[in-house]
């Protein structure tokens, strides 16, 4: 006994000590009313000080699994050690037979247990999180010891399910900079898009059991969608958004409960909806009276062309626009923060249902962030992440020009490509071969609402070094070549 123990570094030594004899007692390596070795022994055995021993005594009597005898030295508590597995009779539960039909769902949707593993070395373009190497530390930790020398002791006490009130305050004033009316409008903080969008898909009636959006389209939706039982009908793109013809013959065969669209930088083709076109969609939607949940995806990464209004603001003073905003694909994806712009009725609703399932954001992170943004290192941290996706956008775009034999490209921005091949094209058996060469990306086919897109792949660039766009996309390019017999 006593020789499997070892220290790890940076723990203090009396809690490591604390634990291990504990452990002991709850196996019953040691029996309820067994001497405990002296300090001077135990810390001999150990190869510890005295001083972590007595700490550790210490601690295990405060904790109730041991006790002390005036003269006599230390005990293990009565009662203290687990029931050895003699005693009782193991008892398991096939869990698997009561999952819920949504458990499972989730499960054989959950794309991360069934993706390929980037092996070390693998030149990987499945990622559209924003580059790490880009963020500024010594700003978040600026903005963390402000924040905490303001009001610490609020930050890590309970919060509000609506949220912290000032980053709500400065969101808003950053919407209605956006050309958003906040006239009868409210906003919730969340955790990030997708408990946004998993709220507002709670808290609407399933009266026609059935939703609008793009194919292709993000899969997390599509995920979500599914899991709260909506039936999905996707609408062809075109170059510059939704097709606004079959759109509308859509909402004449039958009605919808909203639409889901993602108008600027879309998941996954990168395309932005023209202003034209936003103008025309939110005159059809108000003539079916459908609304519309509208992802603010990737609206902060425009590298050229002037600046287009999200859905809500062409909404103007009307309430049938419900935004979900995030920095997720800009700044800090760690700190989960996103947001539920919309009418402030729904949002009054929104933010109990908020409150029975999660309570509140971490208002931590909340107050992180806003202090982050108040000091105006948004502005900076965009003016070099746009100089720095911009480069990498365009060497990408550049490559896929120069090697890979598509049908169409887009994307007018954001962190990511989409490639079209030619009909017939199996992107699953390119991403195979590509895999056996070191290079993986994201097969097309997950985005479609339809089962189509079996020959569209999403390039993400924004965490691969320039030499390995190259190298990744040119071998991408070979096979895909030899896979169609040139």
């Amino acid at each position: 006994m006593f020789k499997d123990f070892k220290l790890i570094a940076g723990r203090p030594v009396y809690i490591q000590v604390k634990d291990y004899m504990r452990h002991l007692i709850i196996k019953s390596a040691l029996q309820g009313g067994q001497k405990l070795p002296s300090t001077r022994e135990l810390s001999s055995l150990l190869k510890v000080s005295r001083n972590s021993v007595i700490s550790a005594y210490e601690g295990l009597e405060d904790d109730g699994f041991a006790y002390t005898v005036q003269g006599q030295g230390s005990y293990v508590s009565p009662g203290a050690a687990a029931r050895s597995s003699e005693e009782t009779t193991p008892w398991t539960i096939n869990w698997t037979e009561r999952l819920s039909g949504q458990a499972l769902l989730a499960e054989e949707l959950d794309i991360m247990k069934r993706g390929i593993r980037a092996e070390k070395g693998t030149i990987s373009f499945t990622s559209i999180a924003p580059d790490e190497r880009l963020f500024e530390l010594d700003q978040v930790r600026r903005a963390f010891m402000e924040r905490m020398a303001v009001e610490g002791n609020v930050l890590l006490n309970y919060g509000y399910a609506k949220g912290y009130k000032p980053l709500i305050d400065y969101l808003k004033q950053y919407m209605e900079h956006k050309g958003v009316d906040l006239h009868g409008k409210d906003l919730l903080i969340t955790n990030g898009f997708t408990e946004g969008f998993d709220l507002v898909l709670s808290a609407l009636g399933k009266r026609h059991g059935a939703v609008l959006c793009e194919n292709p389209t993000h899969h997390t939706a599509i995920k979500n969608l599914k899991l709260h039982g909506f039936g999905i009908h996707g609408i062809t793109m075109e170059r510059d958004g939704i097709h606004l013809g079959e759109l509308e013959q859509a909402l004449m065969e039958r009605e919808y409960d909203c639409a889901y669209l993602v108008p600027s930088y879309h998941n996954p083709t990168g395309i932005v909806m023209s202003p034209e076109k936003r103008h025309s969609l939110m005159k059809l939607m108000q003539h079916y009276g459908v609304p519309v949940i509208e992802d603010g995806f990737n609206e902060e990464l425009r590298y050229s062309g002037a600046h287009v209004a999200p859905l809500i603001a062409a909404g103007g003073s009307g309430n049938s626009v419900v935004y979900l905003g995030s920095f997720s694909k800009v700044l800090f994806p760690g700190l989960r923060v996103g947001w539920v712009l919309a009418d402030q009725e729904l949002i009054y609703y929104l933010e109990s249902v908020k409150r029975a399932r999660t309570i509140h954001t971490s208002t931590l992170d909340q107050s992180v962030l806003y202090q982050y943004l108040l000091g105006g290192n948004l502005e900076k941290y965009l003016k070099k992440a746009r100089l720095e996706y911009k480069r990498k956008y365009e060497l990408t775009l550049a490559c896929c020009k120069e090697h890979i034999p598509y049908a169409a490209l887009s994307g007018d921005g954001g962190l990511h490509l989409f490639v079209t091949f030619a009909e017939g094209f199996n992107t699953r058996e390119l991403l195979a071969a590509c895999h056996a060469q070191g290079v993986i990306f994201t097969a097309g086919e997950l985005f479609f609402t339809d089962g189509a897109g079996q020959n569209t792949l999403r390039l993400g660039f924004s965490r691969v070094a320039d030499e390995d766009i190259v190298k990744g996309i040119a071998i991408i390019g070979k096979t895909a070549r030899t896979l169609m017999g040139e």
